[in-house]
């Protein structure tokens, strides 16, 4: 039988960022900012970036996609005894764009930069919203109330996305995400 704990546990791996399944214990808004790009990239492919169930699970999957962090990529995991005790391979980064291709070259660069491993890089929710992904929404994205729907500024409407990458799509002249949006 599957439980509201068992749900809730098997969710919240997909979300983690790795700091925290490695054992941090210190919390900051680069926690949440890790998980903005996991549901980033869920909200444009349809799929969940990194469906571990558990925290090896998770962490392999994490390290398959983005590569085996190093201590260039992030500064003082080689002294974690968590990161020491799972002796991971040296996986080499994929090519996101082959695993969320709705997303243009602005929006890899905006979910790369969510998915830093070194927490101290990763983003800010201010830096992400002023992020040149979203300059297609106009100067109204920064000025809507926090209870407004993005739904109510001029020529954002939600259509049914019939996901071709094709002919049809390039020719109209739309960017892989405003056939998301517009």
């Amino acid at each position: 039988m599957i439980t509201k704990i068992t749900l809730l546990r098997y969710y919240c791996y997909r979300y983690r960022p790795p700091d925290v399944l490695l054992g941090s214990t210190e919390y900051t808004t680069s926690i949440d900012l890790w998980g903005m790009g996991c549901i980033f990239f869920e909200m444009a492919s349809g799929r969940p970036l990194f469906p571990g169930s558990t925290v090896e699970d998770e962490l392999h999957l994490i390290f398959r996609t983005l590569g085996t962090p190093t201590e260039k990529t992030w500064p003082g995991l080689t002294d974690n005894e968590e990161f020491q005790n799972f002796k991971f391979p040296k996986y080499e980064p994929e090519y996101l764009l082959n695993r969320v291709p709705r997303l243009d070259m602005e929006g890899l660069e905006l979910l790369t930069r969510f998915l830093k491993y070194n927490p101290k890089v990763r983003v800010s929710a201010a830096e992400a919203m002023r992020h040149s992904y979203f300059e297609s929404l106009g100067p109204g994205i920064h000025k809507l109330p926090d209870t407004a729907s993005i739904f109510t500024l001029p020529g954002v409407q939600l259509n049914r996305d019939l996901g071709s990458r094709t002919a049809p799509f390039l020719s109209s002249g739309r960017s892989r995400r405003q056939s998301m949006l517009l």
